[in-house]
Order: structure tokens, then sequence, then C-alpha cells
């Protein structure tokens, strides 16, 4: 049974959302007393997000969207598999260690026309996993599983840091919110029409997928005491790599020899990892993407003097501030 209320968004809300988000064609809902925001589909498959079973070897990277996830799960998978580079190159990241959050947020519009688009067998299996059910996902991973999220911790399973491993990364918010804000206009399923002032005001009023932000990254936070939860930031794993993956290694029990730290350390680095790791297909997916130049694994570096005017720096720097002042997490 799943505790909380859905509530479909407010109706003028959501009419400014779905002007602004072409990719959501039926709309969005708010979740409980944080009022989560999710599109509507989420509804659907709440309660099995809530009461999914939890296995005791199951491994879950929870984000906020934009925090370096993608580059945390190739690191963690590597880790918990023994640097097995081999089959890193030949299956994808998304097969390996599914995101399973991925069919409420592709409308079923915007799937059927992908999979019109996508007919080379490879590329099919893909965006047929991509539009599957997530009680139908999680029966089809096996064991030991790698699961990535960005439902918050409080819509998932309470069992889960009784079983399973739990790994959180937080990133800033002014780069998460330049990252989500270019991420939503580049994928095809947010499909973002508008400047970043809106955005940023859209971002720091919960108005995004997975908002609200600050909350999202203080339950994870409030639980970095947990023997089952490994909390980090991705700056950390930027500047300081070698030292997190060695605690992520300690921390799922795999223990590394410095020259495996040093040669998983180089497989991360970005030009490697764009060019040897398949994130979700091996072959060309097409409708996916907006014709941008960048793709779907940017440099993890700010544009901030680039879209951050003096009068938005001043009001993330306060909200920031703000908020800083009464969740005390110690970003580096």
């Amino acid at each position: 049974m799943f505790p909380y209320e859905i509530k479909p968004l407010d109706e003028k809300e959501n009419q400014k959302l779905l002007n602004h988000f072409k990719g959501e064609k039926s709309g969005f809902c708010q979740v409980g007393p944080d009022k989560w925001l999710l599109p509507i589909s989420y509804s659907k498959y709440a309660d099995i997000f809530y009461n999914m079973e939890i296995k005791e070897n199951d491994v879950f990277v929870v984000t906020f969207p934009r925090v370096g996830t993608t580059l945390s799960q190739e690191l963690i998978w590597m880790v918990n598999n023994n640097l097995d580079f081999e089959k890193s190159a030949d299956i994808p990241l998304f097969e390996r260690f599914p995101f399973i959050d991925l069919d409420i947020l592709i409308h079923d519009e915007l799937g059927n026309e992908m999979k019109l688009l996508n007919t080379e067998p490879e590329v099919a299996k893909v965006v047929k996993a991509w539009k599957t059910p997530v009680d139908e996902l999680l029966k089809s991973i096996p064991s030991p599983r790698h699961i990535k999220t960005h439902i918050p911790l409080s819509l998932l399973p309470q069992d889960i840091l009784e079983k399973a491993k739990v790994i959180y990364v937080a990133r800033n918010a002014k780069d998460v919110a330049l990252s989500y804000y270019y991420h939503n206009k580049l994928i095809r399923l947010h499909d973002y029409v508008g400047d970043f002032e809106t955005y940023w005001n859209l971002f720091k009023n919960d108005l995004v997928v997975y908002a609200p932000y600050w909350k999202h990254i203080e339950e994870g936070w409030e639980k970095r005491e947990h023997p089952n939860l490994l909390f980090l930031f991705y700056e950390d794993i930027v500047k300081n790599m070698r030292n997190e993956i060695r605690k992520v290694a300690e921390f799922l029990n795999k223990p590394m020899a410095d020259k495996d730290v040093e040669q998983l350390f180089n497989h991360l680095q970005i030009d490697n990892f764009s060019k040897k790791v398949p994130v979700f297909a091996k072959g060309e997916l097409k409708g996916w993407l907006n014709p941008m130049s960048e793709g779907f694994i940017r440099k993890g570096e700010s544009r901030g003097k680039k879209d951050f005017t003096e009068a938005l720096l001043k009001d993330a720097d306060e909200w920031i501030e703000a908020h800083l002042k009464k969740n005390k997490i110690n970003f580096p």
C-alpha cells in the first residue's frame, strides 16, 4: 500500500509546465507532504516503487538528476564487478545498471515514435527496455542487481537500507540547475522550451521533475551515518577520484590494489569514458535527442558565467545560503 497522497498539479501550474516541457503530454502530479513533482504516469506505479522487493545483494545509486550519476554508475559497477573492462565495453551501461524510472519519464507518444524509428535489433531492444514498466524491468535484472533511480528515498521501500547497499550522490545547486537545463533542452522526453532565467525560477520553486532539490539531498544526508548508505559529492568524485574509488570499494567490500585504482581512474576520465563505454546502446538511437552540439555526457563543467546573470547569481547564492544554514550540508 502506498502511504502518500498523489495530486494532479494545479491546473494553471500544470499548463505552464506543459507549455515549457513539450515532451510531457499528459501532465504532472505532486506526491506527499513534500510535493515531489513527477509525471502523472508515476501515479500508476507509485505503489510498485514503494513496495518493490529488495534483495540483499542489490546496489542502488540514488540521486537528483544531473549530479554525475552516469559516471558514478560506471565507477560503482566496475568496482563491484572486479574491473570487467571487456563487459563494460560490450554491454551498454543501461543494461548493466538499469534506470528504473525511465518508463514513467518517456511519454507513450514519444516511446511509440522511437519504436518505429529504431528497427536495428540491438537498438530496438534498448528502446523496448526503456518502455518496460518498472515491475517487469526489475524481474529481468540479473543478480547482483545494480539499480539507478532519481526517486527520492522516502518514496522507495522503507527496508532498502536494511537489505541493500545505497550510494547517494549530491552536487551543488547551481551546477545541477545549469546541467539539468541543458539536459532538459537536449532530451526529447523533456523538450524544454524557454530561457535559463525561466528555468532557474522553476528549479528554485520546485517545478522541475524530481524536485524539491533540497529535500531530495537532505533525505540522503540525514542517512549518511547508516552503514548501508554511502553519501558522496560529485565535486569529490571529480577532484579526488582515486580517494572516492577507494571509498566505494570499501563500502562494497571489494578491496582494490593501488594499480587497480589507477586503472579505473584512467578508465573514468571523460575522453576514455565517452569513447569506450556505451551508455544506452552500441548503435545509433534515433529520435532521442534534439539537434544540439553536446551529447548525453557533458564534461561536468559549469557554464555559470554565460547563463547566470549577476542578478540570478545573487538570487541563487542567497537561496543556497538560506538552505545550507538550515540543513548544515557540507558541500566541498
